[in-house]
């Protein structure tokens, strides 16, 4: 059974940071890119950042360069999404998703074939 499973989300304030975390299991990690989404409420889901598994190439949407960090650890099958200096503006449910590698880069943003349930994060003023 394909699973991915965030952690990590919750509330800070403005200016703090955060770790998310995405465990998945049930498909072969390494021919898979792991991207993260969010979706705001009255707002369509957005692209965040994504890491290939194979190469490690990673990709940030324009609103968190700098200060959101994707990485991987093929080990344990994990992708994790260091999220600093949030601002309010970066409350969302935050998903991660899985493309297979052959789709091409995961920044297009689709293909993504497996979701997680999502995970709150809320940014306070």
């Amino acid at each position: 059974e394909v699973q991915l499973v965030e952690s990590g989300g919750g509330l800070v304030q403005a200016g703090g940071s955060l770790r998310l975390s995405c465990a998945a299991s049930g498909f072969t990690f390494d021919d898979y890119a792991i991207g993260w989404f969010r979706q705001a409420p009255g707002k369509e889901r957005e692209g965040v950042s994504c890491i290939s598994s194979s190469d490690g190439s990673t990709y940030y949407a324009d609103s968190v360069k700098g200060r959101f960090t994707i990485s991987s650890d093929n080990a344990k099958n994990t992708v994790y999404l260091q999220m600093n200096s949030l601002k309010p503006e970066d409350t969302a449910v935050y998903y991660c998703a899985a493309v297979p590698s052959f789709f091409g880069i995961c920044s297009s943003w689709s293909g993504y074939d497996y979701w997680g349930q999502g995970t709150q994060v809320t940014v306070s003023s």
